[in-house]
């Protein structure tokens, strides 16, 4: 039996703390020294098999004709504010030395000569687009091989020699492009401190004590440290997205705090029994922490369910982000309860100043009896249930109105990519594009790679670059470039409007149905659309057509899952529509909040954008998982009641009354640790912290503490109705729950035999 395993396990780490710690600093640090000597750097790879950009990126790369590979663009202007490049000599000769000492840098395949355009005429200059037609403004646009041949280190040394260059050129000097976007380090590091320094305030109140606070955020850190690095030595052997870190960080952290306080919670209840620590622990991760095990079994199994979107890097980070969830469970039910044999009987009381807190404005000390939750007495929250459980009605349906409305902003969702344009003007990338956008146009930034194969037609590029340059939406194109050898031709065509603006999309779209098709003909001739803009959009049209399948898979992966935790199949398909709509309803949040600018202002977004492609269904998964560790753990303490009592509104009362204050505060701290990320300089990671956030407020206030009581009053012995044909079939043991042995470990001491099981789920008494 699982809860037995667990029992074991957890009475062994007590016993033996110090082993377990070592054994868990070994792995740490053998970890550590493994990302050290053989992780990479996450880097984006956004490409997916069977795409129109991908087939324009083959046809690229056999012509060889330099556009198959990644690119950076080094923008500049005088520093003399009135000056132009036309009549300014010394910044023409500046701008002379800044190419050529570009050109030096290592895996740099070419770059574009501004200079030179100038000494051809002013004419010529503006039509190569590489300075302004004003002369202010000068693009030294680079060249690089395809991203495998790339590492962070080429950034490194583009943004050092920029660094240089700004205190010896008279020039500003800003950076952006391709090669920023792959491998820029995510900005995570504050939030990660701001988080676990609200997780510490908000453990400190709950619990009182100062030891009781720091011992789940000590397993969070030890976990995150061994996820993460794990995480770099994945790195190493394949493209890890750039967001994964950011993403495993912010999971990781509320996951890990979360299960420690679950765990941590039971502890004191057993100890304020009378069990001695070692034995309080055990039993604690036999309780608490099965609802933990499947809670993140859960969380792992929505998360890597993102392989249905057939696109790499989601998969990729997909599996980066469930190793963490996974090195959190295991610390749960090991270093956890080692801490707590090593802690002993001190975690059963509160200190001195939470005592004082405790006391509240009184000032009389001790009058409240601390409960197992660590502080106030659950009579509150069994007031607040009965209240709900003698409304349900009402109750269910202004919940879920509310919700419901919530989630209407949800229809005018747009995905697709922010583009340098919405980062805040700190960096140099905002500022690159700012200058860009200024001297050629919005479009310039998000330039359309077209790669066409002729097949011996002679006249198939001439019709194709005229038919290109008539449709509205492209600025110009750029002269074409036709290999010799193959006679593949590839032509650079800029948009009339910027890379996230959602005209841009319906180029693209105009150009793949409609113009290419009449230009080449219906011969054997070819065109696909590639580039960066192009390939960004390409992924989230595949996320977007994938996401009824992936949505459909989790949904029913978790059923299953639930079904088996609980013997029920009411239980699951009740859990699976309420998270529906939490979910929901943070989908609205940040479709009001990016899309309309609601708020925006408060977390920092400077402008409106569209929500990134990948992120619905990336919070799909994560949320789904999540919203399920508080319906694992609330569920598991009715079915506990229930199988004691037989009463389902006793059960209802007394297992949400029991754990209420726990969801709470553990809530609290994922709320935390979730919005710290929301103020970060990127937007998906902003979009990322929101959305996480605003579906955990929901999930653990509106729908726990409201919809869950009032359903489950409202279905009252339906709740756990199984077929019985389908209770045989089901297993049991490390699958499924067994009561008898949920209701072994949860008894007070010298009351552990001779208790007369209730039998199977299927025939437990109701009332």
């Amino acid at each position: 039996m699982l809860s037995k395993a667990l029992l074991r396990l957890g009475g062994g780490a007590a016993r033996h703390p110090w082993r377990v710690i070592a054994a868990w600093l070994v792995a740490a640090t053998l970890v550590v020294l493994a990302a050290i000597a053989f992780g990479g750097r996450t880097a984006d790879s956004m490409t997916a098999p069977g795409l129109d950009s991908g087939r324009a990126a083959e046809l690229i790369e056999r012509a060889g004709t330099g556009q198959e590979g990644m690119t950076a663009q080094v923008v500049v202007t005088p520093l003399d504010g009135g000056a132009t490049f036309f009549d300014d000599d010394g910044a023409r000769t500046a701008l002379t030395r800044l190419r050529a000492e570009v050109q030096r840098l290592p895996h740099v395949l070419g770059t574009s000569d501004p200079a030179g355009a100038l000494d051809a005429g002013g004419d010529t200059a503006v039509r190569g687009g590489l300075v302004s037609a004003d002369g202010r403004i000068a693009v030294v646009r680079v060249q690089y091989p395809d991203q495998s041949r790339l590492s962070a280190e080429d950034l490194d040394a583009l943004v050092g020699l920029g660094g240089r260059l700004r205190a010896e050129l008279p020039l500003r000097i800003e950076m952006g492009g391709d090669l920023f976007y792959a491998f820029s380090d995510p900005d995570g590091g504050a939030s990660e401190l701001i988080g676990l320094l609200a997780a510490a305030a908000i453990l400190f109140l709950a619990f009182g004590s100062l030891v009781a606070a720091a011992l789940p955020i000590g397993m969070a850190v030890f976990g995150l440290t061994v996820g993460v690095a794990t995480m770099t030595v994945l790195a190493g052997v394949t493209d890890v997205p750039t967001f994964a870190p950011v993403l495993g960080s912010m999971v990781g952290l509320g996951v890990g705090i979360d299960y420690a306080l679950f765990v941590l919670a039971r502890h004191r209840e057993y100890l304020a029994r009378g069990l001695d620590p070692h034995e309080a622990a055990g039993r604690a991760v036999a309780t608490a922490g099965r609802p933990v095990v499947f809670a993140g079994g859960t969380v792992v199994v929505s998360i890597l369910g993102l392989a249905v979107a057939n696109v790499p890097f989601m998969t990729v980070g997909g599996v980066a982000v469930s190793i963490v969830v996974l090195t959190m469970v295991l610390a749960s039910v090991t270093l956890l309860p080692a801490f707590l044999g090593a802690a002993g009987p001190r975690l059963g009381r509160a200190g001195r100043i939470g005592r004082a807190l405790r006391a509240g404005r009184s000032g009389r000390l001790g009058r409240r009896r601390d409960t197992a939750a660590g502080t106030v007495p659950a009579a509150g929250w069994r007031r607040w249930i009965g209240h709900v459980g003698r409304h349900p009605v009402a109750y269910a349906v202004g919940a879920a109105a509310l919700l419901l409305t919530a989630t209407l902003p949800v229809l005018g969702l747009r995905v697709g990519l922010p583009d340098d344009g919405s980062l805040p003007q700190s960096r140099t990338e905002r500022r690159a594009y700012d200058l860009v956008a200024e001297g050629f146009g919005p479009g310039t930034n998000g330039p359309l790679v077209i790669a066409a194969d002729p097949a011996g037609d002679p006249g198939a590029v001439d019709r194709l670059v005229g038919a290109v340059a008539a449709d509205p939406g492209i600025a110009s194109v750029a002269p074409a470039r036709i290999d010799p050898a193959t006679g593949v031709a590839t032509l650079v065509v800029f948009p009339t409007t910027s890379p996230q603006d959602k005209a841009t999309a319906g180029t693209l779209s105009r150009l793949r149905t409609e113009v290419l098709p009449a230009a080449i003909g219906h011969g054997p001739a070819r065109a696909h659309v590639g580039g960066a803009a192009a390939s960004l959009s390409d992924v989230g049209r595949r996320t977007s057509e994938r996401l009824p399948v992936f949505v459909a898979a989790v949904l029913a992966l978790s059923f299953l899952l639930l079904m088996l935790v609980f013997r029920s199949v009411v239980v699951p398909l009740k859990a699976v529509l309420l998270n529906l709509l939490s979910i929901g309803a943070a989908y609205g949040v940040m479709v009001a909040v990016f899309q309309w600018g609601w708020g925006a202002a408060l977390i920092g977004l400077e402008a409106t954008v569209p929500i990134v492609s990948f992120i619905p269904m990336f919070l799909f998964a994560i949320l789904f998982g999540l919203s399920m560790d508080y319906e694992v753990f609330l569920l598991s303490r009715v079915r506990e009641e229930y199988v004691r009592t037989g009463v389902n509104g006793t059960a209802i009362v007394e297992g949400v009354a029991g754990t209420a204050r726990i969801i709470t505060s553990a809530a609290l701290i994922m709320v935390a640790v979730f919005l710290s990320f929301a103020v970060a300089e990127d937007p998906s990671s902003k979009m990322f912290g929101l959305g996480l956030a605003t579906a955990i407020f929901i999930d653990a206030t509106v729908v726990r503490m409201v919809l869950v009581p009032a359903t489950m009053t409202l279905l009252g012995r339906t709740n756990w109705w199984l077929p019985k044909w389908l209770d045989r079939m089901l297993p049991r043991g490390p699958v499924g729950t067994d009561d008898t042995d949920a209701q072994s470990t949860d008894e007070d001491p010298g009351r552990l035999s001779g208790r007369t099981s209730l039998g199977r789920s299927g025939s437990t008494r109701t009332g």
